[in-house]
């Protein structure tokens, strides 16, 4: 009889992820199984209600080291989570949930919001989103494939 992480998908210490609630285009994301919560690189946040319910509409830049490509998006707020950083810095972020595609699955999972401008990557994907779904192999890279067209 297979074990349970026999039966999981190894993913890479970075992959792909898709977006598909959001309209996004694949986003590269860093596998951070030493974050709890995943962060999604967002600026020029509005907030605004609807029937009673908060929605923030935010600007991402789903390629890293450029702010070229913008896409809006609007999405409901369903939390404020307070996050520390690696430095130790605490801030309030709200908090969406959507649905994840990576290696064929769609999930879905809440994701933080934050400027990552000064990261190396626009998404940080942390161990509640992948938990119980992959194995981390931190020796590899894009298990899920490369996007066609884009380069180191």
């Amino acid at each position: 009889m297979a074990s349970r992480s026999q039966l999981k998908p190894i993913i890479g210490w970075r992959e792909w992820v898709g977006f598909p609630d959001l309209d996004l285009p694949k986003i590269k994301a860093k596998i951070d199984t030493g974050a709890r919560t995943s962060s999604l690189h967002a600026v020029d946040l509005e907030y605004h209600t609807r029937r009673g319910k908060t929605y923030v509409t935010f600007v991402v830049h789903p390629v890293q080291r450029t702010v070229r490509r913008s896409v809006e998006v609007t999405a409901q707020v369903i939390e404020f989570k307070e996050v520390r950083s690696s430095n130790g810095h605490v801030s309030r972020r709200p908090t969406i949930k959507t649905r994840l595609e990576l290696l064929g699955q769609q999930w879905e999972t809440e994701v933080t919001l934050a400027d990552r401008n000064e990261m190396g990557f626009r998404l940080l994907l942390g161990r509640q989103a992948i938990r119980d779904r992959f194995l981390v192999d931190v020796s590899r890279s894009y298990m899920g494939g490369r996007v066609p067209g884009k380069r180191r």
